[in-house]
This record gives structure tokens, sequence and C-alpha cells, in this order.
């Protein structure tokens, strides 16, 4: 049984985007997280060790935005890189980050990069030589909407 965590309009002062004043003065983002696990345990047993700790998730995010990046790229695949290191029962992840009041031409909220990982089951790899040459088990792609 699967079930997802929505963690909703995070919010940070960071120092992310291309410009030199965006790396100087910083700005506002806000960050949205849906993490998809195997419930089951925590489920039955009701107790925090069996379930993804959101507070956990919620700190890892923070620590991440806390990196200078010039691209929501990168800080969106860092993100999912340390959850995915950090809760190996973790099954799919979404991240969204928006740069608030984006530096650039013409009114706008905000800018949004979206990234999807999935934990890829590993399927006819037949020795270890080949799994050294398969990628780290994830597959990352973009999505306009969160599906998880």
């Amino acid at each position: 049984m699967t079930g997802l965590i929505e963690l909703q309009d995070m919010e940070f002062y960071a120092y992310h985007g291309c410009f030199d004043a965006e790396k100087k003065v910083g700005g506002r983002f806000l960050v949205n997280l849906w993490l998809e696990y195997d419930i089951e345990k925590a489920a039955k047993s009701d107790n925090i060790k069996d379930a993804l700790n959101y507070q956990v998730a919620y700190e890892i995010v923070e620590e991440q935005m806390k990196i200078k990046s010039s691209l929501l790229e990168n800080v969106c695949q860092r993100i999912l890189d340390a959850l995915f290191a950090k809760f190996p029962e973790l099954l799919t992840a979404q991240v969204d980050v928006s740069k608030m009041a984006p530096a650039i031409k013409g009114k706008m909220k905000a800018v949004t990069m979206t990234l999807r990982s999935e934990k890829e089951e590993r399927f006819g790899i037949q020795d270890e030589e080949e799994a050294e040459k398969q990628d780290s088990g994830f597959h990352t792609s973009l999505f306009n909407i969160p599906s998880c």
C-alpha cells in the first residue's frame, strides 16, 4: 500500500539565480514536495519510526536551499538526490521550486521548475559487471503538474 505525503508552500529566502544581483541580494522561494512510499508498516504500527519522517524531509529541503545555484534545475535535482539518499523506502518524489517575482522583463508572480524522480526496479541484469554499467537506479523527468 502506498501513501503520499505533501509538504506545501515551504518558504525560503535563498540566493539562486544567474545574475550577480540574485546571488548577492537573494529572493523568496516556495517549495512543494510530494513523497510517495510504502506506508503499510506505518499504517499498522502507528509508530513514527515506521513512517517517512516529513520533518526530516523538510530539513533536507532547507539544507539544499541554502546552497547557491544558478539554475532551479540544479536545486531540484539536489533535493531529490538527497531525499532518495536518506529515505530508501521512497518510491517516487516530486519537487516544485518557485522563484517568486523573478528578475526578468515583465510582471510575473513566479517561475517554477518541477522535477520528478522514480526509484527504478532493475530487471534483466545478468551480472555485477552489467549492473555497474547501469545508471544510478533513478529515472528523472519533467512534468507540468503534480502527478504523484
